[in-house]
């Protein structure tokens, strides 16, 4: 199959003529009288209908032997989600952001989700235009593209992060897929003139992002030390005790975007550092889709209404967010938070010669396999399921990585001393930003789902939620924020 065919191609026409942020991402217009493809926002004056074709991935129009537009820039593009029913191309695409295919081959890509090679291949030709070999590339190409224009960072440092060893493969591939040198990029307007100082990204994602509402959540839920959470910005010390670093992220006033400033850090960690950005705000969604389905509830409908720009706050780290989710089993979320300070301030990783209140690493799995916990205050039958945690963590047994199937991940969780199913998919909803996740034995979504004189039992918010999937996460995330007022049981 084409995936080109499964394009509506009026809708695409309607959003590129409109400009409509909210497709950005999800189709691409490629112009054979120029030779580039654009985002659906580009700012150039339209092309004629009988010009353009469409293409669902950048990966499928580069493919088609199209090259990137330099004034929309398609490296800001967000990513496109996968429904239900393209698990195993979601899982896939996971990885492959993640630098799978840097290491491995696509025959391993496919043995780790569960497929063929050429089976695997067929499904992202029929759904994303383009070989999973073809998306990594284009990935790695655009990537350096938004360095070279947005970083001063050396030509060199910019393959190296982009997963080059070699300046002239890294020169060689740019040529092909941009049409010019790496060095010519920084000679196009808009590109950073030199005396710009630090590392600023600009990353973007599908309107509405309500980011005000966001760093609510995770100011509620800030640990000291480690974050610093504002009205308006969010601050986090990275890197190693040897080599700190600091991250910040703000929303751009004026476009669909948030600023990423990193400080310190390694050029080579930037693909990996912005994905975790990505992921901790959610930059990828098509609350579009989200909407489509959810909205047939009417409790949910009211929810989007009264804050259409919701979305799933993830977490930085996935031992961070489990360690938190035990730590808030059956106190309030201010009682989580003051125990996760007591943990950072006991067994954290000092930073010197960082700024106060961002002077602090989460510890490593390895620091608490047999760290004394109850003396932050902690049950020891608490105590025991962190070290559980962090063994089982420490060991290789439990991981976050992308790429899981929600259902084997909850499994590995609940089988841990302590952990049970609520535990497990509020981990699974912000660690790994399973958007299916769904904790039906929450008392907020039983009490928000049921009657005032009588709450859903688990089963029944269970069998309630089926025609929420798959975004039961988001779900979730309304449910919490109509409860009045909202005490949110997530830790």
């Amino acid at each position: 199959m084409d995936a080109t065919a499964t394009l509506d191609t009026a809708t695409c026409e309607r959003a590129r003529l409109a400009r409509d942020a909210r497709f950005d991402g999800l189709f691409f217009t490629a112009v054979r009288s120029t030779g580039i493809y654009c985002r659906p926002v580009c700012p150039a004056p339209p092309p004629k209908p009988s010009n353009i074709s469409y293409y669902p991935t950048a990966a499928a129009a580069a493919a088609a032997g199209y090259r990137p537009c330099l004034r929309c820039r398609p490296e800001l593009s967000p990513a496109a989600q996968q429904a239900q029913g393209q698990e195993v191309v979601r899982r896939a695409l996971e990885l492959i952001h993640d630098g799978f295919l840097q290491q491995d081959n696509a025959t391993a890509l496919a043995a780790r989700v569960g497929v063929g090679a050429r089976q695997l291949q067929r499904l992202f030709v029929a759904t994303l235009g383009a070989t999973p070999l073809q998306l990594h590339t284009t990935q790695r190409l655009l990537q350096a593209k938004q360095l070279l224009t947005e970083t001063r960072l050396p030509v060199t440092d910019v393959a190296l992060a982009s997963g080059f060893n070699s300046l002239r493969r890294f020169n060689d591939a740019f040529v092909t897929g941009c049409g010019m040198p790496p060095s010519a990029i920084r000679r196009v307007p808009g590109a950073l003139k030199p005396g710009h100082d630090g590392l600023r990204l600009r990353l973007g994602y599908r309107p509405p992002l309500d980011f005000g509402l966001m760093l609510q959540f995770l100011q509620r839920r800030m640990i000291p030390g480690i974050e610093r959470i504002t009205q308006d910005r969010y601050e986090r010390a990275i890197g190693t005790p040897r080599h700190p670093a600091l991250l910040r992220v703000r929303a751009d006033p004026r476009r669909s975007e948030l600023l990423l400033q990193l400080d310190g850090v390694d050029p080579r960690q930037v693909p990996h550092l912005v994905r975790r950005v990505r992921h901790m705000f959610d930059l990828d969604a098509d609350l579009r889709q989200v909407h489509a389905t959810l909205a047939v509830e009417p409790l949910l409908a009211r929810g989007i209404e009264q804050r259409p720009g919701l979305r799933v706050p993830g977490g930085w780290e996935g031992f961070e967010v489990a360690v938190r989710a035990v730590l808030g089993q059956q106190v309030s979320v201010a009682a989580a938070t003051t125990l996760a300070r007591r943990l950072v301030q006991a067994h954290g990783q000092a930073l010197d010669g960082m700024p106060e209140g961002l002077d602090r690493l989460f510890p490593l799995p390895a620091q608490l396999v047999d760290a004394p916990l109850e003396e932050i205050g902690l049950p020891r039958t608490r105590a025991e399921t962190l070290r559980a945690l962090a063994r089982a963590c420490e060991k290789g047994q439990l991981d976050f990585g992308p790429g899981q199937r929600l259902e084997a991940f909850i499994q590995q969780c609940i089988a841990l001393p302590g952990i049970g199913a609520w535990t497990a998919h509020y981990i699974a909803l912000r660690a790994l930003g399973q958007p299916d996740a769904f904790p039906a034995g929450d008392l907020v979504l039983q009490q928000m789902l049921g009657t005032p004189e009588k709450r859903l039992t688990e089963r029944q918010a269970e069998a309630r939620s089926q025609d929420w999937r798959p975004w039961r996460a988001y779900a979730v995330l309304h449910l919490w924020h109509l409860s009045v007022p909202f005490a949110g049981a997530s830790p």
